[in-house]
């Protein structure tokens, strides 16, 4: 065992002489080793057996010196509580009244950027209002709306610049719409047509954009979490002054990768932001059902991972949590657990109806908590709004939307061939006998096929 002890020593030693241009392995804090130094330190590569455990100052018989650091005895048995006696507590700055709370302390928001803030907000209500009822028409097969949810995607977007990545889960319509996804662009993918970047292939509310750093959604529930854990580590070894942010809801976390991609941000120490949109519900599963814990912040701790919990339906709140957690991200290189609580008041989807779950006098009571009026209580307080100037925004911005809607309406699928391009240079024999199965269906019952995909 010796002899196999001092072999690994050397072994390690030369592994690190070797490995030290890349600057692997630098000490940080009281760990022994981090694998990328902070930007606040000067590259450095060293090794000193003396220095990778902790020195024993102590009587053996009162602590322990483990890996990871020292563990002090006590000779009564006590079990951690499953809870605290309080619950965590929420970050807010404006009242239901949209007045900031005396002594709140925010991120100053200029009068540009809160009019911007608003009239985004305005502009998703009205979308999902609109693509909503264009589902119960038939114009669309599926359709999801962030009713109630509205602050925390646009505030958290206003936070942001355009070189953080998104990865989101489906409910961040507003995050794209910040970003400058056009209102065409939008109906282009609900409708699957030729001016969906995604050609047609996903279903709808699944947007994706390359050029605005948004990930294309994924239906499968928190895959996007660890994938933004090794998206945030890529920016961390290419040194940008950027993070990512990946979207949730609070039934995610009932999936082994939230709690895979947790443990795999707080190891690698990834500039990643977690943010979860506690809405109270996972479809029909109310939170009550679905963990034991006080929410989703709470067990950041668990893992070694900042974490606050924000009202949701307070914008300033949002974007203030959103610029410092983004700072703490970049700054000293960690990953962060943003919790928003905001109540989802509209159904899960367009195929759900949620009155067989929950009461309507529930939906109704958060309804009237719209995070978009408080938002305007605060701006029009300022100044900055008038009833006069909402009248013909929401005006104007209806009819961009159905105007938005009816054009891709009469534009073409894309060609039956791209269902098998963009994903092997070389298409395979079996794709290739897939399309002359289908071309050969057409022929025999052309009646049966839509006239508007070009083959």
């Amino acid at each position: 065992m010796a002899i196999w002890i001092s072999r690994s020593r050397r072994i390690f030693n030369h592994f690190v002489q070797r490995a030290c241009p890349l600057s692997l392995l630098h000490p940080r804090g009281s760990r022994p080793f981090s694998y990328f130094e902070s930007k606040q330190q000067e590259p450095q590569c060293y090794y000193e057996e003396e220095d990778y455990h902790v020195d024993i100052k102590h009587d053996e018989n009162q602590a322990m010196d483990f890996p990871g650091g020292k563990i002090p005895f006590v000779s009564r048995m006590k079990f951690i509580s499953e809870s605290s006696e309080t619950r965590l507590a929420c970050y807010r700055v404006l009242d239901n009244n949209g007045s900031p709370i005396p002594g709140s302390v925010f991120e100053q928001v200029r009068k540009d950027l809160a009019v911007k803030m608003y009239s985004t907000m305005v502009t998703l209500q009205i979308m999902d209002s609109i693509f909503d009822e264009a589902k119960k028409q038939g114009r669309l097969s599926f359709y999801m709306t962030s009713v109630g949810e509205e602050a925390i995607n646009i505030a958290s977007a206003a936070a942001l610049t355009s070189d953080d990545i998104i990865l989101p889960q489906y409910r961040e319509t507003g995050v794209l719409l910040w970003r400058g996804f056009t209102l065409e662009e939008f109906t282009s993918q609900l409708l699957g047509n030729k001016g969906d970047n995604g050609k047609g292939r996903q279903m709808p509310i699944h947007y994706g954009s390359n050029k605005l750093n948004y990930f294309t959604v994924s239906s499968t529930i928190a895959t996007q979490l660890p994938q933004a854990v090794g998206a945030a580590y890529a920016l961390k070894m290419d040194k940008k002054e950027a993070c990512v942010v990946t979207y949730f809801g609070d039934g995610t976390t009932s999936e082994g990768d939230f709690h895979a991609a947790l443990n795999f941000a707080a190891v690698l120490e990834a500039p990643v932001i977690f943010l979860c949109r506690n809405n109270g519900w996972a479809i029909s599963t109310p939170v009550a059902e679905q963990f034991r814990s006080d929410g989703v912040a709470i067990k950041g701790q668990a893992y070694g991972v900042r974490s606050i919990r924000v009202d949701g339906n307070d914008a300033l709140a949002v974007y203030s949590a959103i610029r410092a957690a983004r700072e703490m991200a970049i700054k000293e290189q960690r990953p962060i657990i943003v919790e928003a609580m905001a109540y989802r008041a509209g159904d899960h989807a367009s195929s759900d109806d949620s009155t067989k779950y929950r009461s309507r006098e529930e939906i109704e009571y958060w309804r009237r908590r719209c995070s978009v009026a408080r938002f305007r209580k605060w701006i029009q307080k300022n100044g900055w709004w008038s009833d006069e100037e909402e009248l013909e925004y929401r005006g104007n911005t209806k009819e961009q939307v159905l105007q938005a809607l009816e054009r891709p309406e009469e534009t073409e699928k894309p060609p039956l061939a791209d269902l098998f391009t963009d994903v092997y240079d070389q298409i395979p024999s079996n794709l290739q006998e897939q399309e002359r199965y289908i071309r050969d269906a057409i022929k025999r019952r052309p009646n049966e096929y839509p006239s508007n995909i070009p083959l």
